[in-house]
């Protein structure tokens, strides 16, 4: 990744995630961020105190997302929009020592399933705190292209499911498609 930061440590990488490396991986991804001089100052003045709760929360969150336990009750949006002094450095130094730490943790396969939602997420806080017009920086979009799963696009010769007009989804969610 980038030589001007230090590596996460070796350890021996998991094909798959599992709650307990999810657990492992949350704290030693936290313990870089406490420790990171950008990054530390910052969950300190909201965390200080509370990381015996906050940590928890996380694993719960990751575990949610990457093996879709379902049990993280929360807004991800409202947690973060009262942290004072958040800046753009500061989703790129978050996302790099993620990225980082999840590879040194996990086989390529394994650690896709993090690195989408983590860049996905990234974007919507950015464009949530910043505004609609604040453009992804080039690098971090780049990174999403490269993890993000490749969708047929109809010109690739694809079968796309039938939907009818105005579905904005293959399959109905809620409610009754504007044609009916």
């Amino acid at each position: 990744m980038n030589p001007s930061f230090p590596s996460a440590p070796v350890v021996e990488r998991a094909a798959e995630p599992t709650e307990a490396n999810i657990r492992e991986l949350v704290y030693a991804f936290y313990d870089r961020v406490r420790a990171d001089p950008l990054l530390g100052p910052v969950f300190d003045a909201t965390l200080a105190g509370r990381w015996d709760d906050h940590l928890p929360k996380m694993c719960t969150f990751w575990a949610s997302l990457v093996l879709g336990a379902k049990q993280y009750r929360g807004n991800v949006q409202q947690a973060h929009q009262p942290l004072a002094g958040v800046e753009p450095q500061h989703f790129s130094r978050w996302l790099y020592l993620f990225l980082d730490t999840v590879e040194s943790r996990y086989e390529p396969a394994a650690a896709v399933r993090f690195m989408e939602p983590a860049l996905r997420i990234a974007q919507s806080l950015q464009l949530s705190r910043f505004g609609w017009d604040y453009k992804i920086p080039a690098e971090q979009q780049a990174l999403l292209e490269r993890v993000a799963p490749k969708r047929p696009r109809p010109d690739d010769g694809a079968e796309l499911p039938a939907r009818a007009t105005g579905e904005p989804f293959p399959t109905r969610i809620i409610g009754k498609s504007r044609d009916e």
